[in-house]
């Protein structure tokens, strides 16, 4: 599967068969000391490989591995590319090996570079290629599919939130182009929490659809986000329920796939829900 998907475009069709039509769900592993949700629980090599591993045989399709917080709600610590590399380079090989397509959550070029030389397979840029002028051309050499995902430094209640995320995501898009990236490897995600208010979180997933338009997959990455707390108050280990019910929705709305926490949980749910569809 590995080979495949780093050698051809985002086939996401063939690999929703493979995971018998439901949407795909992304693990997550962050091998860092600050994450919102886990931050230090897999710090350790042995722990992270292990981690990727539990979620790799609850089904997963993608383990997203990232080594620097990108924390939606502030305090992350910002760190050098050389220090992510340190972090990645006793993990990232061991998570390969589990046959799981692995993307890389980074915004620096030199560690995409580095990770799809490694073997990985997709590059998940929460800045958009917006951040990293080099970013683009590194995808575009290495043939790999992006995901670009809207940001912004800090929230603003007064904006159009869905206008803010469509303007975003056009310039991505010129963007990924320019540097000679097919469409079709582009993966599209709204950014939910990141510059954004509670209410707008819900909007942007409430409003998902709109985002077809643009003729690229959809990724969703609401797993444990604050917004649920806004809505019904629980620490972030403890809103599964939000998660899950967010994520039905957004794949309802038209979400390819979802990154999560949660894997096994979330599978199931995917699953039921797409036995209780085709049975429509």
């Amino acid at each position: 599967m590995l080979d495949v998907m780093a050698s051809r475009p985002f086939d996401l069709g063939r690999l929703k068969e493979q995971a018998g039509g439901r949407a795909l769900v992304m693990g997550i592993v962050n091998v860092t000391p600050d994450s919102f949700s886990d931050g230090g629980q897999f710090l350790e090599p042995v722990r992270a490989i292990e981690h990727a591993k539990q979620l790799a045989q609850e089904e997963a399709d993608i383990l997203d591995i990232g080594a620097e917080s990108t924390r939606p709600y502030g305090g992350m610590r910002p760190v050098s590319a050389e220090e992510e590399l340190t972090r990645l380079r006793p993990v990232l090989p061991g998570v390969i090996e589990l046959g799981v397509p692995v993307s890389i959550d980074t915004v620096k070029a030199k560690v995409a570079a580095w990770a799809l030389e490694q073997g990985a397979a997709i590059v998940n840029d929460v800045w958009g290629l917006q951040r990293d002028p080099d970013m683009a051309w590194v995808v575009a050499e290495h043939g790999s599919p992006v995901i670009v995902m809207h940001n912004r430094e800090k929230a603003d209640p007064a904006i159009d939130i869905m206008q803010d995320v469509k303007d975003f995501l056009s310039r991505s898009l010129e963007i990924a182009a320019r540097a000679g990236i097919a469409k079709e490897r582009v993966v599209l995600d709204p950014g939910v929490g990141f510059g954004k208010t509670p209410e707008q979180s819900v909007i942007v997933i409430a409003r998902l659809a709109e985002l077809r338009a643009f003729g690229c997959p959809l990724l969703m990455g609401l797993s444990r986000k604050r917004f649920i707390d806004a809505i019904s108050p629980a620490p972030p280990d403890r809103r599964l329920g939000g998660s899950i019910a967010g994520n039905l929705l957004a794949v309802l709305a038209g979400a390819d796939i979802v990154r999560v926490h949660d894997v096994a949980p979330t599978v199931q749910a995917l699953r039921v829900a797409a036995a209780i569809r085709s049975a429509q």
